[in-house]
């Protein structure tokens, strides 16, 4: 399961369970991004719980950064932003 909470307009804590554990995430995302991302279509939250979707087909939750901007993602799976794209 993963769960999103807004902290702030570009902050936000991400919980993941699975497996009876979990893991803690705090993702920030600025308003450029997210519009060249979803053109607006879609919520912050929801394209965070995708990116995490994405990121756990790819590796494990506990592999994942605790803290970090939606924007590296691509510097790791280059393909991300052509997937993710709404």
């Amino acid at each position: 399961m993963i769960e999103v909470k807004k902290k702030n307009e570009q902050e936000f804590l991400v919980t993941i369970e699975e497996k009876g554990s979990s893991s803690e995430h705090t993702v920030s995302l600025d308003d450029d991004y997210y519009q060249n991302l979803t053109d607006g279509k879609t919520s912050k939250e929801e394209l965070i719980k995708k990116s995490f979707e994405f990121l756990l087909e790819r590796e494990s939750k506990e592999s994942i950064l605790s803290e970090f901007n939606l924007r590296i993602i691509k510097n790791y799976f280059p393909e991300y932003e052509k997937e993710i794209k709404v």
